[in-house]
Parts: C-alpha cells; structure tokens; sequence
C-alpha cells in the first residue's frame, strides 16, 4: 500500500519540490496550498504524471480556526481517494519570511511569522492527530538561521527556533505511537522565498555561497530529495533531529 504524504505549502518552491520528490520515490500527495489553486492543480497533475495519486486542498496555516474543518474535508478525500481513514507523512514546509532589522520590525510581522510557523504548525499537528497513522511521519522546516545569524531575520530565526523545541516535544509525546517527529533545516535557498532575496539579490546569494563550503547557495532539488529519504523506512529510527541540510554553511 502507498503511503501518503500531506506536504503543507506545496504549489510552490521547497513544497513544490518535496511533494515531487516524494511521489517519484512511489508516495501518494496530498498538496496543501494557501492561495494559488491554479499552481496547486499543476503539481497535482505533475504527481499525476508520475503514476501517483494526489488531491489539492486549500489550507491557510495563519487561520486555526478553520483546522477542524480542514480535517473534516481531508478525512472526506481519504475515504474517497483512498478508501482510508489516515495518511502516514506530515512536512510542515509553508511559511513566509519577513527581512527587517529589529529597530524596524513592527508587531504585525512578528505575530505573523509565529502565527504562521509556530502556532500554525502546533493547532495544525493537534487537529490531525487522529487522521495520523501510527508509525507515521512528522516533518518540521526550520531554518540553518538558528545556528547562525543573518541580520534582517530575528523574528523569522526566532520563530524557528521555537519550531525546532516544539518538535522535540511531539516526538517525546507521540513516541508511544510510533510516530516520529524531526526537523529539517535548510540552507540559503534559491527559491521566491522572502521576495526571492537569495535567488534574485546577487550580492546576498554571493554572501551566503561565500559562507559554504560547498561554494554556492542550495537549489530545491538539494533539500525535496532529502526529505523524500528521510521518510523512507530506513529512517524509522531518526527522532528528535534537527538535520541542516545546507551544503556546509558557516562551518
């Protein structure tokens, strides 16, 4: 039997990539998407391509009161695609970034970023914990900003960071399930993330390639691939990790 993978923020970028990834190593998707439907139904019919089933659903991580009516609309296409009442993998990959000094950072972008990455991430594990399979899989993103500092991204490391100890907590509390939970931490990346800084800024993609040793900044198919692997089951006895998957950055 398949195995299904819900891959949150995954019409574009880093979700894009690790939804693909993990239907070309034969898993099942479930592409969750804020707004873009448009791009959402094009990975579906990507994975779709692949021989690999996969429905979009639309998901907004800042709005946790609409959790319960996600799980109820995700347990209707498990049963129908499906024919199952769980999915296996969580990757908890949407978000958004905020480059602003701390002198120039305003509270809407501080409550946004925690709202989205870490109060999102928490409600939304909690609301599908019994969609959840046991034995199953828990993916956090995180960010190679909380072993290093970058200045412009406090709030953003900061939120991280917070996801990063809340992931070793779900995988102390849902252990008994068999269920694991780590987080990934991915390097500079050249994706639109954060307005395309590092993809479009040759100064700030030039910095970051300086501070790794493998001499350049990360493209997605450094970090889907990953993630593809890591929830294979051969990992099954990975928990509580925090992986950086950053090409050696600030070694």
């Amino acid at each position: 039997m398949s195995k299904i993978a819900l891959v949150t923020g995954a019409n574009r970028g880093l979700g894009r990539n690790t939804a693909l990834s993990i239907a070309n190593q034969g898993g099942d998707i479930i592409v969750a998407y804020r707004g873009n439907a448009e791009q959402a139904e094009k990975v579906v019919a990507e994975i779709r391509a692949l021989n690999r089933k996969a429905v979009a659903l639309q998901l907004d991580l800042a709005q946790t009161e609409s959790f319960p009516k996600f799980a109820d609309t995700l347990r209707a296409k498990l049963s129908e695609v499906w024919g199952r009442d769980t999915f296996d993998h969580l990757v908890n990959n949407a978000g958004h970034g905020e480059f602003a000094m701390i002198a120039e950072t305003t509270e809407a972008q501080f409550d946004g970023l925690f709202d989205v990455h870490v109060k999102g991430v928490f409600f939304l594990v909690q609301a599908l914990l019994p969609l959840l399979a046991e034995g199953g899989r828990i993916i956090n993103f995180s960010s190679g900003l909380t072993r290093v500092s970058y200045p412009g991204f406090s709030a953003y490391s900061a939120a991280k960071a917070a996801v990063e100890m809340l992931s070793v907590y779900m995988a102390r509390e849902l252990g008994p399930r068999g269920i694991t939970v780590n987080t990934v931490a991915p390097g500079a990346i050249e994706t639109d993330f954060g307005g395309g800084l590092v993809r479009d800024n040759a100064e700030v993609n030039a910095q970051f390639a300086a501070m790794t040793a493998l001499g350049r900044v990360g493209v997605p198919d450094d970090i889907g691939p990953m993630i593809a692997s890591l929830l294979r089951d051969d990992n099954r006895w990975v928990t509580a990790q925090r992986i950086e998957v950053s090409g050696g950055q600030t070694i």
